[in-house]
């Protein structure tokens, strides 16, 4: 996969970890506001493993209000700049076009967008870069994914559906291919825990494919969030480490490319042992 300056080859898992500029997300909402805490959390999660880095502006928590362009831009920007030279890929987690330009030209290799290039000038900010994009399935918005119950009939059959045509749209206005990785949202707008446990368990299934060709790589986050609540009874995120670590395995098992969290040591741990048992498993008895 092209991802700006780096060319990413998924010979094993790679590890995303998360970087919330904002006072309100979720789980670490007003850690690494200010930009020295910012860069130290960077710093730390480089050392501790992770091959890529999210940078995110704006909470796309359930419920979480819209932010101002200028305040994600003064948050974003300048955390792009000084990480540019990291020396791992640097994705920001946007939805709108004007940040997307701004941090593609801060040094950015990529686009996370929950809202999967829906955006009315999305397409044009990134189509003439070589920057690698993640496209989400999301279900309405942040604003109101969660209110009521969100009608699927087959969630993997739709969640691909929606991603296929979503890819289908970014090649048909010039993004190429090898640019282009996906995302089956989870704990966006689906309907019950359920619903993200039948993505889990069919991830493969839910990533396009063009033909005979290879599926489009998956990228998998579901650090922390409250599907593990509902299953292990943990109510704070920061007590959902555990459960968010067995689910980046069970991701990788089932083909996610890239798995996007908040624990990057204790993730890049529990993936060696997966990688060495999966090379046990190959070895002749």
């Amino acid at each position: 996969m092209r991802c700006g300056r780096f060319t990413l080859t998924f010979e094993r898992p790679l590890v995303m970890g998360i970087l919330n500029v904002t006072p309100d997300s979720f789980s670490d909402g007003g850690r690494y506001v200010a930009r020295d805490d910012a860069l130290r959390e960077a710093e730390r999660m480089i050392r501790d493993g992770a091959d890529m880095l999210d940078i995110g502006g704006e909470s796309t928590r359930p419920g979480a209000a819209p932010l101002p362009l200028d305040e994600e831009l003064a948050r974003v920007v300048p955390i792009v700049e000084a990480l540019r030279d990291a020396g791992v890929p640097i994705s920001v987690d946007t939805y709108k076009p004007e940040v997307m330009r701004a941090a593609l030209v801060a040094g950015a290799d990529m686009i996370n967008d929950v809202w999967g290039f829906r955006q009315p000038g999305a397409i044009d900010a990134v189509r003439d870069s070589d920057c690698g994009l993640c496209v989400m399935h999301m279900l309405g918005e942040p604003q109101t994914m969660q209110r009521g119950t969100p009608d699927y009939w087959d969630v993997v059959a739709q969640v691909r559906a929606f991603l296929t045509e979503r890819v289908d749209m970014l090649m048909r206005d010039g993004v190429g291919k090898t640019r282009i990785s996906v995302d089956p949202g989870f704990g966006f707008g689906k309907s019950t825990v359920g619903d993200n446990y039948a993505l889990l368990a069919h991830l493969a299934d839910t990533a396009p494919r063009l033909g005979d060709a290879e599926p489009f790589p998956i990228l998998a986050g579901m650090s922390r969030k409250s599907m593990f609540a509902e299953v292990t009874g943990r109510a704070l995120p920061h007590e959902r480490v555990a459960a968010s670590v067995a689910g980046a395995v069970l991701a990788a098992e089932r083909g996610a490319a890239i798995v996007r969290v908040h624990d990057v040591a204790e993730t890049v741990d529990a993936l060696k042992v997966l990688a060495a048992v999966r090379k046990a498993a190959e070895a002749p008895r």
